[in-house]
């Protein structure tokens, strides 16, 4: 697996290398990974995410055309390939469409806010 740390790819070639159709949701979100064939999950940070795909920190080695999936917050694992690679950086192509705005939405599911994240108020 080899990630080209030199090589200079500018957002236009990012995006239609991963076929992109759409608008990107730029966030900061944990995320992780597996490639198929290897059960190892790599922990990456989700930089941006789109219906189609997403771009994440990984500093491990990849090939263009890897197959993995990736597990979303509030999307679960979804299945992909590498669509490019520069930097510490990965471009993933989903194979199916996501809602981009559900890894937005809380994770809790809660009634109310549990005690232990309540303000500590003087007593009266």
């Amino acid at each position: 697996m080899d990630q080209n740390p030199h090589s200079a790819v500018s957002e236009e070639d990012e995006a239609a290398a991963a076929g992109r159709h759409g608008s990107r949701d730029s966030l900061l979100l944990a995320a992780q990974l597996r490639f198929d064939g290897d059960p190892e999950i790599h922990a990456v940070r989700v930089r941006n995410l789109s219906a189609g795909g997403l771009m994440a920190e990984h500093a491990g080695f990849v090939d263009v055309g890897d197959r993995l999936e990736v597990d979303v917050r509030n999307i679960g694992w979804v299945k992909g390939r590498i669509a490019w690679a520069t930097d510490g950086r990965i471009g993933i192509a989903f194979d199916r469409e996501v809602d981009p705005m559900a890894a937005r939405k809380p994770v809790g599911q809660g009634k109310k806010t549990p005690s232990f994240v309540k303000p500590i108020l003087p007593q009266r």
